[in-house]
């Protein structure tokens, strides 16, 4: 009877077991997760010597490897293929909030009101202008959506009109790898001549003449911007003419005009120097003069008023920068004179010049504020804005004689609006507002904070929050912790309608501006970066410690979130201290720093060296391998993860996140989640379409969203 009772059970068994394969469930495929073959590549510098098992997957040309990156994806279709139903309605959910005919708000530019628009259902703009006023006819600049057919992914950019407003020229990548094709159309006639100039950066000035275009031409292996080309229109690209080559390959150069229109610029820049080249722009033929030569760790940028020049610059130990003015004639340094001191408190971010007004954008305590001043010294003062967590910028103004200022405003709770300032009579015109569909959304539901956690070494770390009204401090509710922390760059605290799908399920959203960025003015970013690099990473530790000990979350509901340098972060933190999270969404994420800033063949490198160090130098070396999160992954729990990519990323390889998977996959001691998801057809920005990108976004949510039991 024993017997007979134990067959039934192991036919039970069986029985049960033969369900959960049909059903496919990520119970039973755990046990099928693909493993990479392990080929020890010897890496040695400075005497040390790396054993890296998953080198060869840096080769997208060998079988091998995109066969294991599509068993990665195939991996992660089978363990979500239960949230695949949640995945599309969080997209129709997010896409549904989006006005899908709308347009921006139009901008006049040498007679013409410019526009892009989206039409419903649509996932590419519309490009069209209409010739002085807004009742004009509309002329269809380029249709995108036709333009993008046939293409898995596609791009256009530097859309720029010549001055006589009769040529187009713009550049287009259907790859994803950031090389743009420049072309040239005719707007009278709609033609695109047959010049094509290739692997660029997409954008082009036009001088005076509207026949010669100035552009910038990429390196073909490490995709460095490195060479400004002179192109006549009517010409083979092979005949252009070279005007300047940036031999630093620490450098990158660009081309632009002034607004004032009288010159063109060719500027060269690295993470901590900077250096311009100047020409009238109604003498394109003519020789570029140096406007100021490089020295190390001067960075300036250049404005163009009058007879003179405006020049934002960190001179004579302005670590927030400071505004001089400079004759046109005499423009090196020695002959600056300071307007606007330094000020330890403000970093002086950007400057916009008209006819009658200066306008100034800074940011103090972490807060952006839009100083005016007129010229003749009759008027000076502050935009007004009584947010904790808001974000304010100038917008587009290419109207040099005009008394408008656009810009635009928006804060954790409160959707982006679109004004126009008058600088003379101080009223303001609200020319759209952000309309989120849905019928369900009232800012009046939510509200946000900016709180201040301590790091470690004693510093005050702001964090700004954003979450349903109501929220208890019962250390339950899911947070979302995001971050970048890397080339100072700030991200503010900005409205999003998609993250709404996380904030009306109850979780709260986490901004910490850690350092690396400059929330906190320069000083911020240098504490963040070289030698200092491993204060991004705990203090984004610290923000978490914060958060629970306050009572906003727990370990078991917090999640965090980051990409690109902000996927360093991730990387980083996982392995200091994966106890904290529940959950980590690593998109795009530089991981393998060693061997990355070792390879100087690979895109960005050398320009990276301001930033990270250069491990050709032994103590750089061993500092960045000291966090680098491939290097350090180690025989422990970690957190349930998520990790993106695109195949044709040139930003950060593809092969950087799915080596760092293979290693965590051969050694992590938990049977938490690990998640591989590579974009065959995509590069560093994802998906090309508006909506197409929706999609990634809905794919990550669900991940949090099913971690936290959430269903629906």
């Amino acid at each position: 009877m024993v017997k007979s009772l134990s067959l039934i059970l192991l036919l039970t068994i069986i029985f049960a077991i033969s369900c959960n394969q049909n059903k496919n469930t990520p119970l039973e495929t755990e046990t099928q997760k693909p493993i990479a073959d392990k080929k020890a590549t010897h890496l040695e510098k400075h005497d040390d010597i790396r054993i890296d098992n998953y080198f060869w997957l840096n080769d997208k040309e060998n079988p091998e490897v995109i066969d294991y990156l599509e068993r990665e994806n195939d991996y992660n279709d089978r363990m979500t293929s239960h949230t695949q139903d949640f995945q599309k309605r969080l997209f129709e959910e997010m896409k549904g909030r989006i006005k899908e005919e709308d347009a921006s708000v139009p901008y006049k530019l040498n007679g013409y009101w410019y526009i892009t628009r989206y039409e419903k259902g649509k996932d590419y703009p519309i490009y069209s202008r209409k010739k002085e006023t807004l009742d004009a006819a509309e002329e269809i600049l380029f249709d995108c959506n036709i333009e993008a057919e046939g293409h898995s992914y596609f791009k256009m950019t530097g859309l720029s009109v010549s001055p006589d407003n009769t040529l187009l020229a713009f550049g287009v990548d259907t790859v994803s790898r950031r090389k743009y094709t420049i072309r040239i159309k005719n707007l009278l006639t709609g033609d695109i001549y047959p010049e094509t100039i290739e692997t660029t950066s997409g954008g082009s000035t036009w001088a005076a003449d509207s026949k010669t275009l100035f552009y910038t031409k990429k390196d073909q292996e490490t995709l460095r911007s490195n060479k400004i080309f002179r192109h006549t229109l009517g010409t083979v690209a092979s005949e252009d003419i070279e005007v300047f080559n940036e031999e630093d390959d620490t450098f990158n150069t660009f081309v632009y005009k002034t607004k004032s229109k009288k010159y063109i610029v060719i500027g060269s820049g690295s993470t901590l120097t900077s250096e311009y080249r100047i020409l009238r722009a109604d003498n394109p033929t003519g020789e570029f003069k140096i406007f100021q030569p490089r020295i190390r760790g001067l960075e300036y940028g250049i404005a163009h008023y009058e007879n003179d020049f405006y020049v934002l610059t960190n001179a004579d130990g302005a670590k927030n920068f400071k505004l001089v003015k400079v004759s046109e004639k005499t423009t090196f340094k020695e002959n600056w004179e300071d307007l606007i001191p330094h000020r330890d408190d403000v970093l002086l971010e950007d400057i916009d010049i008209f006819k009658d007004y200066l306008v100034i954008s800074e940011r103090s305590n972490g807060l952006n504020k839009i100083n005016i001043k007129r010229w003749d010294g009759s008027a000076d003062y502050y935009l007004p804005f009584d947010n904790e967590t808001y974000t304010a910028f100038v917008s587009t103004n290419p109207d040099f004689d005009t008394k408008i200022l656009r810009y635009s405003y928006n804060a954790l709770t409160t959707p982006n609006s679109v004004i126009d300032f008058n600088m003379e009579t101080q009223e303001r015109e609200v020319k759209k507002e952000q309309e989120v569909l849905g019928g369900v959304f009232n800012k009046d539901n939510y509200t946000s904070e900016r709180v201040w956690a301590t790091s470690e070494d004693g510093v005050m770390i702001p964090i700004s929050l954003v979450y349903r009204k109501g929220m208890l401090k019962n250390s339950n509710n899911p947070v979302l912790q995001y971050a970048y922390g890397a080339y100072g760059s700030t991200i503010d605290p900005y409205f999003s309608t998609v993250r709404l799908s996380l904030l009306d399920r109850g979780f709260v959203y986490a901004i910490a501006h850690v350092r690396g960025g400059e929330y906190l003015g320069r000083p911020w970013y240098e504490d963040g970066k070289l030698f200092k690099k491993k204060n991004t990473f705990t203090d984004f530790i610290d923000c978490s410690k914060f958060l629970i000990a306050q009572g906003y979350t727990s370990n078991k509901h917090l999640y965090a979130m980051g990409g690109s340098a902000g996927g360093l972060l991730m990387g980083a933190i996982v392995n200091m201290a994966p106890e904290l999270y529940n959950g980590v969404v690593a998109a795009v994420p530089f991981v393998d720093v060693v061997t990355t800033m070792l390879d100087d063949s690979i895109p960005l490198t050398t320009g990276e060296y301001d930033e990270w160090g250069n491990p050709n130098e032994k103590e750089y070396y061993e500092y960045m391998k000291s966090y680098s999160p491939y290097d350090n992954v180690v025989a422990q729990k970690y957190p349930n993860m998520l990790v993106t990519t695109g195949l044709h990323d040139s930003q950060v390889q593809y092969w950087e996140p799915a080596k760092w998977v293979a290693k965590l996959r051969e050694l992590k001691l938990d049977t938490n989640l690990l998640l591989l998801h590579t974009n065959m057809d995509a590069g560093h920005g994802g998906a090309s379409g508006r909506f197409e990108a929706l999609k990634e976004v809905a794919e990550e949510y669900a991940f949090l969203l099913d971690l936290e039991g959430i269903k629906n």
